[in-house]
């Protein structure tokens, strides 16, 4: 779910240049014959001000002008150019706070690339904030679901072009980064790129919005987006729009709604355009399918060095980074092009404090080290010519032990399973005879995601989520679990857990969710290892939680209904992980068949459309797990020495 950025004052038409250059001792700067005439100054800086703002409104090739903020210390010549492509608001990113110190002004993760000289520039995307033309979510790439020719490649591709020509403080040597829908304008921007564009930081990209980013997560379909989706397509996202739905449980509120479908007609969000794509494409058609970014990449040549980033624990978009880097890898023949880091962060944890998150505590603030030690040495190596900084392929953060590992490849283990066995035991050893533990999944008694109430907009509830202590549902009658006994010896896992999972429902259709679970010992004592306190004593730290939509088993996009009784193999994976279960520690998995209301409910009676499931539709089902024998159900652990 997306948290949409405070709003912006009205649209400037025009180029506004504010240098004040009169109040400092510093050459006039060249001026483009392409620039636009000052035409007045911006209220906030002042002569007395550390810096130069420019805004601009920037042609595209279409005639569609994109509202773009320029800034960077005075005295900035030769300086990089780092690009940001947002859809939310551009003037607000570059106005955070009153002040005449640009470091103030600016997001926090700026500060270090402009006391370097760095050109800092922010722009909005087509048709949002205070840009001309047609906002359209997620805007696929010029082709079969795109025949305009426009696209956020050619806006980024016409916008570089421009910047390079119209930046007399600049080196001519550009770079793009940004997190989540920026994520996406970023990668786009390095589709036919733009000669002058030499480096991109994509941070957990909307790369794949059914696999696993955002919309969907294999098939089943994530509420909160639907508000996401009224503020930022309601009037220029200017609006401050929201569903208008008051505070409470959205647990009891999606309930008592019915269907997603229902919900979203009683309020009318089904007549935006989006929910209406959303409505009409619930498996991975060619809709989806032809706007993964990853297939674009992976159709074209590798020219721009990539440093792709995400969050162990990203609650949003945990699937877009590891999957472009499975697609580009392959183009890095000297394993110098491309690089993957995975931290311990929730979706774009990196651009704030690293220190903690949730319960968790790391031995300093990764968020930081990471950018002042990895990110802004691959830039300035790049788009300054310092030294080389041999930024190694894949850096992730073991949590558990707490410290930077740094990979020739990802991923780094290999895969052993972890069966699912008798009387709720797990264990790397495969039973030898089959049998089954079943539960009874009501629909009209969902598994919640968290704690109740729910609050799916309150940062505190949404943010780390994702590291929420399992307690709170262990123990349901719908939730199976089984687990190893205390490790004697650390079990270090360095990839994308995969869930092999034999189940059989009662029903026709059927939602399964597995986690992987840490489960610490009930005797913590202080320091016992890197980031504990006796707080955690018991705690269940899930380490990856994934669903899978059971209609999708044969084809993602075509669904069938599901035979009652018959076995199924399912397979998907769990997000990428670097994580160290420790001595004295048990491997926990958990599988139950709901996630609510972060998931919409499955009715578990096959309809052509979840979306518009009837009240009748929704019923009870038994849902059976297979263990041992030729149904061995696991999940593979990528499991290092």
């Amino acid at each position: 779910m997306k948290h949409i950025a405070s709003r912006s004052a009205p649209f400037l038409a025009t180029l506004l240049l504010t240098t004040a250059a009169s109040a400092f001792a510093q050459p006039p700067a060249r001026v483009s014959p392409m620039m636009p005439d000052v035409v007045a100054s911006y209220d906030q800086v002042r002569p007395e001000a550390d810096f130069v703002k420019r805004v601009a409104m920037v042609p595209m090739r279409d005639g569609v002008k994109l509202y773009t903020v320029i800034m960077f210390r005075k005295g900035t010549m030769n300086g990089p150019i780092l690009l940001s492509r947002t859809p939310y608001d551009a003037k607000a990113s570059t106005a955070r706070t009153p002040s005449l110190r640009l470091v103030d002004v600016l997001p926090a993760i700026d500060a270090e690339f402009v006391n370097d000289g760095y050109v800092r520039v922010y722009q909005d995307i087509r048709g949002i904030h205070n840009s001309e033309g047609v906002f359209v979510m997620n805007r696929p790439i010029a082709g079969p679901l795109n025949a305009t020719g426009i696209d956020e490649s050619t806006d980024a591709y016409d916008t570089i072009d421009w910047l390079v020509k119209n930046i007399p403080e600049g080196n001519g040597k550009v770079g793009v980064i940004g997190s989540s829908y920026l994520g996406f304008t970023t990668l786009a921007a390095e589709i036919n790129p733009h000669p002058a564009l030499k480096a991109v930081v994509p941070e957990s990209p909307m790369v794949d919005g059914w696999r696993g980013d955002d919309w969907f997560h294999n098939g089943a379909f994530r509420n909160p987006n639907l508000d996401y989706v009224v503020g930022q397509t309601t009037a220029k996202a200017e609006s401050g729009a929201a569903v208008p739905v008051g505070s409470g449980d959205d647990y009891s509120r999606f309930l008592a709604a019915g269907s997603t479908g229902d919900y979203a007609r009683s309020l009318g969000i089904d007549r935006y355009p989006f929910a209406q794509k959303l409505f009409q494409n619930p498996a991975y058609s060619d809709f989806w399918s032809l706007q993964a970014v990853d297939k674009w990449l992976a159709a074209r040549p590798l020219t721009v060095p990539t440093m792709l980033e995400v969050g162990q624990w990203d609650q949003e978009d945990s699937y877009g980074a590891p999957a472009v880097y499975r697609a580009l890898e392959p183009k890095d023949v000297n394993n110098d092009m491309v690089t993957l880091v995975i931290g311990p962060w929730r979706h774009s944890g990196a651009n704030h404090y690293g220190y903690e998150l949730g319960a968790l505590n790391f031995t300093g603030d990764t968020a930081r080290e990471w950018r002042t030690q990895y990110m802004k040495p691959f830039f300035d190596h790049w788009l300054k010519g310092a030294p080389d900084p041999h930024t190694p392929p894949v850096l992730t953060y073991a949590t558990g032990i707490n410290k930077w590992e740094a990979s020739p490849r990802w991923p780094m283990g290999s895969q052993k399973p972890l069966y699912l066995g008798t009387n709720g035991r797990a264990g790397f050893n495969r039973p030898e005879a089959a049998g089954h533990d079943d539960y009874v999944s009501d629909p009209a008694h969902p598994v919640p995601f968290i704690p109740r109430p729910i609050d799916m907009g309150a940062g505190d509830q949404w943010k780390p989520w994702l590291v929420r202590d399992q307690r709170f549902v262990s123990g349901r009658p719908d939730v199976a679990e089984w687990t190893t006994t205390p490790l004697d010896q650390p079990v270090h896992i360095m990839g994308a857990p995969e869930v092999d999972l034999f189940a059989a429902t009662s029903g026709t259709d059927s939602d399964w969710v597995v986690k992987l679970v840490d489960v610490y010992p009930n005797d913590v004592p202080e320091g016992a290892d890197q980031g504990s306190k006796p707080s955690m004593a018991g705690y269940q730290l899930p380490i990856g939680i994934e669903i899978f939509r059971g209609r999708y088993v044969k084809s993602l996009a075509q669904p069938t209904r599901l035979t009652p009784g018959k076995v199924e193999h399912y397979r998907w994976a769990l997000p990428n992980v670097d994580h160290v279960f420790l001595p004295g520690h048990r491997i926990m998995v958990q599988v139950q068949s709901s996630l609510f209301p972060l998931y919409d409910r499955n009715p578990q009676s096959f309809v052509p459309n979840i979306f518009y499931a009837k009240a009748t539709d929704y019923r009870k089902a038994t849902q059976s797990i297979w263990r041992g024998g030729a149904t061995a159900s696991s999940v593979m652990l990528p499991v290092v020495p």
